[in-house]
Order: structure tokens, then sequence, then C-alpha cells
């Protein structure tokens, strides 16, 4: 189960250290407003789907809430399937949906975790409160 924070459930953006700081600045800055997971791991921590209108605590690598955000859209897809708008959306300077899904694919493969075209992601869409 995830963490929660003030009643909420929370995000943890990225791994811990400089990527989750440099991710929560984008959130911070307003650059930020998606992100996208792995389906898996919301049934190995037996956690629902987000849900539009739901609010969570953005996390930084103590458990603090340094941000709170709305979801404003969930949408299950497969990797391959995942669009460029949404891709752009999460504020990393990507040019490319090529280049998206490379990073995706080295971020998930330094977790341990394999993913192919036909992985089941979840991609969130978000507003800062």
């Amino acid at each position: 189960m995830w963490p929660r924070v003030d009643g909420m459930r929370s995000l943890e953006l990225g791994a811990p250290g400089e990527l989750r700081e440099e991710l929560n600045a984008l959130v911070l800055s307003g650059a930020k407003t998606t992100t996208t997971g792995l389906l898996e791991d919301y049934a190995q921590e037996t956690e629902g789907l987000e849900f539009v209108g739901e609010r969570l605590a953005v996390l930084d690598d103590d458990g603090r809430s340094v941000a709170t955000v709305e979801i404003t859209a969930v949408e299950v897809t497969d990797f391959a399937e995942v669009t460029w708008e949404h891709a752009d959306g999460e504020g990393e300077g990507f040019t490319t949906l090529a280049d998206w899904r490379a990073a995706h694919h080295r971020y998930w493969d330094d977790l341990g975790a394999a993913v192919r075209d036909d992985t089941r992601v979840v991609c969130l869409t978000f507003r800062l409160v």
C-alpha cells in the first residue's frame, strides 16, 4: 500500500534522489502535468487506480508533502500506445515519442521491470492545486 499523507494517497515521482527532486520541481513549476506508471505496480501494492477529482500528496524523499495535485484524467493503455500529448505533458524535455519511450525503458529496466510494447501502463493527467 502506498503512503497516505493528510488523508490523501501519495504520489512519489521517479526514483529517490536527484530524479525525484527534478520531477517535483517540474510539478511545482507547472511544467509537469502527466506521469506514467506500470499497471502491475497497482496490483503489487494492492492499490486501486486514481480517479478524476482525487487529490494526491506529492512526496519528497523524506515522505513530506511538497505539493497537492488533482487528477484530471486516467487512462490505462499499452506502452506502445502512449500518445505524444501525454509524453510531452511529463515536462521532461522529450522531443519525440521515441525519446520518451527510450527514457522510460531505461528507467524501468534499472528498476528490474522489463517493459514491452504490450505492457499495460497507467497515464495520469493532473493539475497543481
